[in-house]
């Protein structure tokens, strides 16, 4: 990789932090889990930066590893016992939900494939195009996965909205 797109990459690893811890907690919903992933995503681009043939797909292309390193997080989260969240020391990244996270709660619930790509669209507010790049699904999957995602949103805050 030339110096100019290493100079890119990290530019891009430094400014977009913020949005990676975001996206890794949408997935995690832990913070110390969140910063592992977000950091094991980091290492991994710059070790694999001479695979990134397109400078331009550099977002989606980081996205892809990110997403992937939360996966392997969540998989490695059965062998692990966890500390209680009192027990932690108070970081400087915040959770990034709402307190009431009631939309977000609604979000988790979805099935896997379809939450992802609602987070990656309005989380992160990558194009459909985007998010069939970093999921590997055909452009027609994405859609219709977004569509169900929605649809199933609406009905579970409309059944609130009656009671």
């Amino acid at each position: 990789m030339s110096q100019i797109n290493e100079e890119r990459l990290t530019a891009f690893l430094v400014e977009e932090q913020a949005r990676f811890y975001r996206l890794a907690y949408s997935y995690l919903k832990n913070r110390e889990e969140a910063l592992d992933a977000v950091q094991t995503a980091v290492c991994t681009a710059l070790e694999k930066q001479d695979s990134l043939r397109e400078p331009d797909a550099m977002r989606t292309w980081f996205y892809r590893i990110l997403v992937n390193a939360c996966t392997d997080q969540l998989r490695k989260r059965k062998l692990v016992t966890f500390v209680p969240p009192e027990a932690l020391d108070a970081g400087s990244y915040e959770d990034p939900l709402p307190e009431d996270g009631s939309l977000a709660r609604r979000v988790d619930a979805l099935p896997v494939e379809v939450g992802t790509i609602v987070k990656l669209r309005f989380y992160e507010e990558l194009s459909l195009k985007e998010i069939s790049a970093v999921t590997g699904c055909p452009l027609s999957t994405v859609k219709t996965r977004l569509y169900t995602g929605l649809k199933k949103l609406r009905v579970s805050m409309e059944g609130d909205e009656i009671e």
